[in-house]
This record gives C-alpha cells, sequence and structure tokens, in this order.
C-alpha cells in the first residue's frame, strides 16, 4: 500500500471509496432489518465488513475526510430499493456491484480487501439464489407469460394489419390470440409444473427406507447399494453407508436423500401465473385498434408499446441474472421485433397477393 503522496487525485479517489463504502454498508444494513434468522445475520456481517473497509479510507484521508459524501449512482439506486423494496431484485444488483469491485488494482486498498470484495460476491450471490428458487416456478411462468403475449400476439396483430383488412377483423384476432394464447400457456404450464413435481415425487426416497437403516446386516452392507445407484464409486458407497450405520444409533431415522429438490413452485400458481400475465402481454398490442387507430399508425403505435414491455421485461431477467439488465433488454426487443417483422412481411405479402 503506497501512501507517502497525498495528491488532490488520491484524496478524490479515496473520498469516493469511502462513500461507496458507507452507502453498501448502509444497503446491506436495510436488507437485513427486513430479514430474519441466518439470512439476517449474514447481510450484517456483510455490513460489518463494508465498515472495516470504511475505516481504511478514513484513516488513510485523516483531516481530509471532507464533507459526507453520497455514494455513486448504482449505489444510491441500490439503497432506495432496499429501503422501499428489500427484494431479490436489490440482492442481485448488489451481486453486480460487488463484482465491479476497483481494490484489486488499487495499491492503496490492501489485498485482504479485495480478497473481501471476491467472497462478497459469492455471498451475495448463494442469498439472491435463495431468492431466485423461491420465485422459480411463478415468477418463470410470469416473465415468459407475458413476453409470449408480448411477441405472439404483436406478431399475429401486425401480420393481419399488413394484410390490410378491416380494423374490425384485426381486432377481433388479437382478442382471439389473447385469449387462445392465454388459456394454452396455463394448461401448458399446469401440465409441466405438475408433470415435473410428480417425476420429483417418484425420486423421493420411501420414508419407510430410512427407518430400516438400524435394522440392515452391517456385515452384508446393503445400504451402500443404493448409493451406488445413485451414482457413488463402490468405494464412495461404502464409506458412506459405514458412516450412515455407524450414527444409526443416535438418529432415531437416518435419511438418504442425497440432496434437496430444487424449488419448482404450485402447479395452479404457474398456471394463473401464465394465464394473467399472457393476457397482460398480449392485450398491449391491441390497445391501439381498440382505441380505433388503424393501419400503419396502429403499427406503429403497437410496436412502440410491445417494444417498451419488451425492454422491461428483458431488465427485470437481467437483474434476477445478476447479469447486464441492458443487453437483456435489447435482446428481447431484438426477438420480439424479428418475429413481428416476420409476420407483417408475409402479411404484405399476402396482402398484395390477395389484391
Amino acid at each position: 500500500m503506497t501512501t507517502t503522496s497525498r495528491r488532490p487525485s488520491d484524496i478524490r479517489r479515496w473520498r469516493r471509496y469511502l462513500a461507496a463504502e458507507r452507502a453498501e454498508a448502509a444497503v446491506y444494513r436495510d436488507l437485513a432489518s427486513r430479514r430474519t434468522g441466518e439470512e439476517r445475520d449474514i447481510l450484517l456481517a456483510l455490513a460489518d465488513a463494508e465498515g472495516r473497509h470504511e475505516q481504511h479510507w478514513l484513516t488513510l484521508l485523516g483531516d481530509d475526510v471532507g464533507n459526507r459524501k453520497t455514494g455513486d449512482p448504482r449505489t444510491r439506486l441500490l439503497g432506495f430499493f432496499a429501503r422501499r423494496f428489500g427484494s431479490v431484485f436489490v440482492l442481485a444488483l448488489a451481486q453486480r456491484a460487488e463484482s465491479r469491485s476497483p481494490y484489486e488494482g488499487d495499491d492503496d486498498a490492501t489485498d485482504a480487501m479485495a480478497a473481501d470484495e471476491r467472497i462478497h460476491e459469492e455471498v451475495v450471490r448463494a442469498l439472491a439464489a435463495r431468492g431466485r428458487r423461491r420465485l422459480s416456478g411463478t415468477f418463470r411462468a410470469a416473465v415468459f407469460g407475458a413476453n409470449d403475449g408480448l411477441v405472439s400476439n404483436l406478431a399475429l396483430v401486425v401480420g393481419i394489419s399488413a394484410a390490410g383488412v378491416d380494423n374490425r377483423i384485426v381486432l377481433l384476432t388479437g382478442i382471439a390470440g389473447l385469449l387462445a394464447g392465454a388459456l394454452s400457456m396455463a394448461a401448458g404450464e399446469y401440465v409441466s409444473v405438475r408433470s415435473q413435481r410428480e417425476l420429483l415425487d417418484a425420486t423421493t426416497e420411501n420414508p419407510r427406507a430410512g427407518e430400516s437403516v438400524r435394522f440392515l446386516d452391517v456385515d452384508a452392507n446393503e445400504l451402500a447399494l443404493v448409493y451406488r445407484a445413485r451414482g457413488m464409486t463402490e468405494v464412495e458407497a461404502n464409506i458412506k453407508a459405514q458412516e450412515l450405520l455407524a450414527s444409526s444409533d443416535s438418529t432415531p431415522t437416518p435419511t438418504l436423500r442425497p440432496q434437496e429438490h430444487e424449488a419448482v413452485g404450485s402447479a395452479f400458481g404457474a398456471a394463473r401465473s401464465s394465464f394473467f400475465f399472457f393476457a397482460s402481454g398480449a392485450v398491449i398490442p391491441v390497445l391501439p385498434y381498440l382505441f380505433g387507430a388503424e393501419g400503419l399508425p396502429a403499427v406503429i403505435i403497437a410496436a412502440v408499446l410491445v417494444g417498451l414491455a419488451l425492454l422491461g421485461t428483458g431488465a427485470i431477467v437481467g437483474l434476477l441474472a445478476g447479469a447486464s439488465p441492458l443487453k437483456r433488454a435489447v435482446r428481447q426487443l431484438a426477438i420480439g421485433f424479428g418475429a413481428a417483422g416476420v409476420t407483417y412481411l408475409l402479411g404484405l405479402l399476402f396482402g398484395v397477393s390477395a389484391g
């Protein structure tokens, strides 16, 4: 660490780091206030770690601390969301913030501080993963339902409109597409999630199998066959079985389950979300026609409205994935407009042919 020179640029940088550490600590404390148990303790520990980093910059600055500054815009945005929502979205944003730590290439930051930031990213990633699992089934159905409604009905409406048919037919087609798609999505999600749950149930151990462990013949070691069937080598299976048999006296009902299944959500919840979110997405391309717009103006208005919605859903998915929301938003927009562009050209082609 180099502290011999105190150039104005160094002081400004240290003040910026100090403000960022204070803001990040506040974010973690705000999140902790909305959590209980282990998650709350982890978030408070992260806030304490940021406090140690804050003290490092206070020591370097000495009498040059200056007026208290706010963090960078991204950290302030994190704090705003943490105070008002405290959700998985904030954790996903915090994960990205931790991954952008400038300490790796800064001689005035210690190696321990740089290592802390790398570990913080993994801690926040794990906390965000918990929230993502809790959202898994219903949220997946909601996001993809809305996106499918936006893209499919925009493609349907602009294709029919480009063919030059009467405005009432375009409107009727859009409403029919909304209902058909929403019902299809709901049915598909219900069957999908229900089937997945049934498959998971089929792979879950029989509770009576765990009760049988204490009565097994230690010499025959039938238990090892269970673990070998689950993919362990013979040596690994024998060791695991011996450990479980040895602990069976103190454990009333040893479990054979290797790991918990991934959460898949409720079948009815997924179906309900798919229906309403598909419908909410599919109604947007229909709105210009409901209010009397026709022809190319209606197509342009529908495209603009759907484009804004696609940018929103793409950004949300990006935030939850801990990735760049802008890239995901642009990708969603490109895919949606690409599909709609194909049907619009086909509508023009068929319209010319019919004419």
